[in-house]
């Protein structure tokens, strides 16, 4: 039997909202930022800000940083703000209203069921404030140095508009494909862009409207982000091997090559000058950013994993005496240059306190040398650093264990200056918020599983405890609030949980960031195995064993890779496990490696057999734990239909479920009425079933 969870969610908070210091919508009243910018002079910054679900646009400069609220929509309408940008004459800023940039498909999101169908459009606004310029339906927009001209995408074609919306929008040029990367030399005289035509692509230049289009050493590659050498004479890009070849082993792990190439604009000739180490830890780098590539101060500077650790590199323009800018066991991440292209500000989880490996700071070092330095420390949680057009000044969204994420201007001596701290709600239970541990213990297998231990600040005895899986899989949960809008609404609900007197266990389990290559790309995982489950249910063990904990109430929930592992334990390890919450999980992992006209791979039958031992719907039989099923029917991350097929085998099977489906919305709750109400789903759930209430 099936039972929808909203028939039962208003007796559950009648009963329990008098009883609870806190409630989850007031933990969940930060106002969320993201697309933290620079202006490229002076020392303006600007960001989006999500107050419930209201989206807006805040700016800030020097010296005195107060935050100034520039736009003013007021409806939880799940539109969001994104592609930020300042002029570089600071006096525009330019940005998207629409979409889901987290998703396969960034297309019109209406997940407020709006019977007008909603739009991705590009707009401009005066950054002292003013009318807001509708400059075109589109995505991607980037200002031109001169600050009149904007491009944008939509289509996979380019258009032109003038950035105060002043003439009509213009086709800037066609090209075959799916056109993207597009970016103006540094004089704005041409424009460099990808020509991605799905088995290949190609770096073009555009320059005007009576010029073909250059292409630039066409190849059967795929060549990709190109960047501009200073003097704008030159470009590097990376290229790595066109699609196709004969198929090879599914279960094999195999080198993925990719190489750093140089051309000058004005003859096209141009040549490899480096290729990574054709290692497995060589391959291309499946982190944040990619290879960030960058062309600094006569360096050319990339990322890779070639050591182990995802650390960033400088060498000269024709590729000698290549440097390892960040040594040491930490991951680098959020990578930016510098206007003048000395310096590189970058996000790490290194520090002098052995428990910043679940953290993350900023520092800065030189384009030239390995001289890495600090700009923060101590128990917060530091992101996305920016640096001021003038090259003064540096900024990050600042968080800590208790207070959500903020902007802030970084000081000499790593003194941190929030901005609109008075933004937070004066209901955000700020003094309620307990202070995760860090922990570690070891899988079945011997691997060390790290996690972050919530618990309550007056713990009872034999108490029920809950293990939460996050998603990605690429992901690191950290010591304090996440900088990522998804996994910081995870974590207000982990707090909410411990509030209503669970313990929390949550875990970063092999395949997720920060620990190091062998932890990120561990082998068997996934369909070809699941190993990472062993570190779920090492979890679940571990958590049953601590003082005043019932190990027979032990919960589980996550979201997508989390809700696949949540599924997968629910299945296999119903005794271990008591009750899940599966949100929008992949339940299937049965896949068919042929491809069209060619042979199977060599593999194919035993890959097969692996990906339904890996498949969480292959234990519907040994699944007994009471289970809510939650997902949204927009969903570009995560088919709904997987869902749909798990909910078909449950009523064929006859096994009682809960569930929650939402019409409309994506795999990021656009809508904060939405995401507050699958918190409320799944809180309700786990305290019904394991606390009794």
């Amino acid at each position: 039997m099936k039972k929808p969870l909203f028939i039962l969610l208003f007796f559950f908070y009648s009963a329990i909202t008098s009883a609870q210091s806190f409630t989850l919508k007031s933990v969940l009243s930060y106002p969320f930022p993201t697309q933290l910018v620079a202006s490229p002079m002076g020392s303006k910054i600007a960001w989006a800000a999500n107050e419930q679900g209201k989206r807006n646009i805040y700016i800030a400069e020097a010296p005195y940083f107060k935050e100034v609220k520039l736009t003013n929509y007021t409806e939880d309408d799940g539109q969001e703000l994104t592609s930020l940008s300042i002029s570089a004459d600071g006096k525009w800023i330019v940005f998207v209203k629409g979409g889901d940039h987290g998703g396969r498909d960034g297309g019109p999101v209406n997940a407020g069921s709006s019977p007008i169908a909603p739009k991705v459009q590009v707009f401009s606004i005066p950054y002292t404030g003013g009318n807001i310029n509708t400059l075109g339906e589109g995505d991607n927009p980037t200002i031109s140095p001169n600050n009149t001209e904007v491009l944008f995408a939509i289509a996979g074609q380019v258009k032109s508009v003038a950035i105060d919306g002043s003439s009509p929008v213009k086709n800037l040029f066609f090209a075959k494909g799916i056109t993207s990367s597009y970016k103006w030399s540094p004089d704005g005289k041409q424009i460099a862009f990808v020509s991605n035509r799905t088995d290949h692509s190609f770096i073009g230049i555009y320059t005007d409207q009576k010029s073909p289009i250059q292409w630039l050493m066409a190849s059967f590659s795929k060549d990709n982000s190109p960047v501009w050498s200073p003097d704008g004479k030159e470009l590097a890009f990376i290229r790595t091997p066109g699609v196709g070849g004969e198929i090879d082993s599914v279960l094999s792990k195999k080198h993925q090559p990719w190489a750093i190439w140089k051309v000058d604009v004005t003859s096209g000739m141009g040549k490899q000058i480096w290729k990574a180490p054709e290692t497995i830890r060589g391959s291309y780098p499946s982190i944040d950013g990619g290879a960030n590539l960058n062309w600094g101060d006569g360096k050319i500077i990339f990322s890779s994993y070639e050591d182990g650790w995802p650390h960033l590199y400088s060498m000269n323009t024709d590729g000698s005496k290549k440097v390892l800018l960040t040594p040491g066991n930490f991951a680098v991440e959020n990578v930016r240059l510098s206007n003048d292209k000395k310096t590189l500000v970058f996000a790490a989880n290194s520090g002098t306190d052995s428990d910043d490996l679940d953290r993350r700071h900023i520092y800065k070092v030189a384009v030239n040398k390995a001289n890495m330095q600090a700009l923060t420390s101590g128990k917060g949680i530091e992101a996305y650093p920016i640096i001021s057009g003038d090259n003064s000044t540096f900024y990050c969204l600042s968080s800590t264990a208790e207070r959500p994420l903020l902007p802030a201007v970084l000081g000499p001596n790593k003194i941190i200056k929030l901005i609109g701290e008075e933004l937070i709600p004066n209901d955000f239970p700020i003094k309620e918020m307990v202070i995760p541990q860090h922990v570690s213990f070891m899988a079945a297998d011997g691997n060390t599983v790290y996690g972050q231990l919530f618990s309550p600040k007056k713990a009872r005895q034999n108490h029920p405890a809950i293990v939460y899986v996050h998603g990605g899989p690429q992901r690191q949960m950290f010591l304090g609030w996440n900088p990522m809008d998804y996994y910081s609404i995870d974590y207000a609900l982990n707090q909410y949980l411990v509030n209503l007197g669970f313990t929390v266990l949550s875990v970063n389990y092999r395949l997720g960031l920060g620990y190091g290559y062998d932890f990120h790309k561990p082998l068997n995982a996934g369909a070809q195995g699941a190993s990472e489950y062993q570190d779920i249910k090492a979890a679940g063990e571990w958590l049953a064993k601590q003082p005043n904990i019932d190990g027979k109430r032990i919960g589980i929930y996550g979201g997508s890779y989390g809700g696949y592992l949540t599924a997968l334990a629910l299945g296999r390890n119903s005794k271990l496990f008591a009750a899940g919450v599966d949100i929008h999980g992949v339940n299937n992992r049965f896949s068919n490696n042929a491809s069209e006209g060619k042979a199977p791979a060599p593999d194919a039958e035993l890959a097969a057999k692996i990906a339904a031992d890996s498949s969480p719907i292959t234990y519907i039989n040994t699944w007994t734990s009471p289970t809510l099923i939650i997902h949204a029917d927009d969903d570009r991350n995560v088919a709904f239909s997987q869902s749909v097929d798990l909910v078909k085998r449950f009523e064929d099977k006859k096994f009682e479920f809960e569930f929650l489906a939402i019409p409309d919305d994506t795999h990021h709750w656009m809508k904060f009425s939405n995401g507050l109400n699958v918190s409320e789903a799944t809180a309700e759930f786990l305290n019904r079933k394991l606390n009794g209430k």
